[in-house]
């Protein structure tokens, strides 16, 4: 079992591709033009914590499932929002049927399910898909409000 899984991601600046840790502190940026990248992994019951609860940046959480539509659908918007919000959130994908210990801790009953995690504490949850301009507002509003 690998301890530092990590991800290739293109900049969406200069679009060269880095390669992101799963886990990390801070905020990753791309080794060329030093712009916030788009942090978007996935995890699963074994190293969510690690990934999603240590994290020192806002946590989008996207509880969804292979055979779900919506979840098709709301995935390339979620996808959207992390890249607009780069340096600013992290995107955790977290398949539901493979990971049944995280779907009953969060007591998902419906998928897609989202999540916004603050330092590992649930501060917004949202079910059902949406659309990336709708999301983007759900996710600025709060991660904003928790710092007022």
């Amino acid at each position: 079992m690998s301890t530092m899984q990590a991800t290739s991601v293109g900049c969406p600046r200069c679009g060269r591709t880095n390669r992101v840790p799963v886990a990390a502190e801070g905020r990753p940026k791309c080794g060329h033009c030093k712009q916030p990248l788009p942090w978007m992994v996935d995890a699963g019951d074994d190293d969510f914590t690690e990934v999603a609860e240590r994290a020192d940046v806002p946590v989008v959480v996207d509880l969804w499932a292979t055979w779900c539509g919506p979840c098709r659908m709301v995935s390339p918007a979620l996808e959207k929002v992390a890249t607009d919000l780069a340096g600013r959130i992290k995107l955790v994908k977290v398949d539901v049927d493979k990971n049944p210990r995280l779907s009953q801790r969060f007591e998902v009953q419906a998928v897609p399910t989202l999540l916004i995690l603050d330092r590992g504490e649930t501060v917004a949850r949202q079910a059902g898909a949406a659309p990336a301009p709708a999301l983007r507002q759900w996710v600025e509003h709060s991660i904003t409000a928790r710092k007022g």
